[in-house]
């Protein structure tokens, strides 16, 4: 059975997938180009912040992507990426759940504390869980300070609107910079009665806009706008102060968000129309690694060359068994 994705559930409601207009970068094979050093080195950037992000506002789009461990942020900080959302999305993408919904605050801290470790440019921010911030003021700060302490974030994002305003406020006053997320909110899934895109009526579209407000004035630095109609995503990228991200809502967001496994086709190759794949890596990770069990079953690999062997005069004394352990020369390499 195919792994279920959040995201691939709106397809069923939209056109089919079309053909992704994604081109070849001409700049990948010269490092200068591409923002690299002249040696190949990545290049060295500013450190992202809150308010540098802030600052991008109707100005230069901010680019994000969901990723969940070490080399994928390093991989994402040294392409420019500008945020590294670790989302609670790693529980389909990585442990195989089909909601959000198991995930812990333990498995965030984890997550997100990997992510951290490769010390990306990138600004940092970690999703909220299910249930981590919806019992009380003092568990929501608790389950968030976890993720600042003991996970790196640099800021954490909250689902839902209005009716979240009293534990973002309670953040926001305990110096945790908070990211919003309206729209189609996984979390609410079953409330939801399923993954499906929100605001396509004249009532819901005007809830969605008020509830972006309603962040804004909280105090928010930037808004996730998930699964909306592109008119209801310009609306509140123009009703809001502060940058929306969209993902699947339209191109007049402030800027975009996609998951990293899916920029790269290392999912199941199922993907909403929003998604567009900028590599097959799936395909090439399954042929790299049936190229490898061929050479194991045909005794190709390894080959002499990746084989540590002892000194001559060390291996006839050990075959032989006559030699002591003082005997026994150093590996030749």
């Amino acid at each position: 059975m195919d792994r279920p994705n959040p995201a691939q559930e709106i397809s069923a409601l939209e056109d089919p997938a079309q053909d992704n207009p994604a081109q070849d970068n001409p700049a990948q094979d010269n490092p200068a180009q591409a923002g690299g050093a002249p040696d190949g080195s990545p290049p060295v950037r500013p450190k992202v912040t809150v308010p540098g992000i802030l600052a991008r506002k109707g100005h230069d789009k901010v680019t994000m992507v969901t990723a969940y461990d070490h080399p994928s942020a390093r991989y994402a900080s040294e392409a420019g990426i500008d945020v590294i959302l670790v989302g609670d999305s790693v529980g389909n993408v990585v442990h195989g759940l089909d909601t959000t919904l198991g995930v812990t605050i333990d498995m965030m801290v984890m997550h997100t504390a990997a992510v951290a470790r490769a010390k990306p440019h990138s600004l940092v921010v970690a999703d909220m869980p299910w249930m981590s911030f919806h019992v009380s003021r003092e568990e929501t700060i608790r389950n968030a300070g976890r993720l600042v302490r003991e996970g790196g974030a640099e800021a954490v994002k909250v689902e839902g609107g209005r009716k979240r305003i009293e534990m973002i406020e309670a953040l926001i006053d305990a110096e945790i910079p908070v990211m919003g997320h309206v729209g189609l909110t996984p979390q609410s899934v079953n409330a939801m009665g399923g993954f499906k895109v929100q605001g396509r009526d004249l009532e819901a579209a005007h809830e969605l806009v008020e509830d972006a407000k309603a962040l804004d004035a909280a105090g928010v630095f930037s808004i996730v706008l998930e699964g909306i109609p592109d008119v209801v995503a310009d609306t509140v990228t123009a009703s809001v102060s502060v940058p929306t991200i969209g993902i699947g809502a339209g191109a007049g967001t402030d800027g975009q968000v996609l998951v990293f496994h899916d920029v790269l086709g290392l999912g199941n190759g199922k993907y909403p129309k929003f998604v567009r794949e900028y590599a097959d890596l799936g395909a090439r990770a399954v042929a790299a690694l049936s190229r490898y069990a061929d050479d194991v079953r045909s005794g190709s690999f390894p080959a002499e060359s990746e084989i540590y062997h002892m000194a001559d005069e060390a291996a006839a004394a050990f075959l032989e068994g006559g030699g002591s352990s003082d005997d026994l020369l150093p590996f030749a390499y």
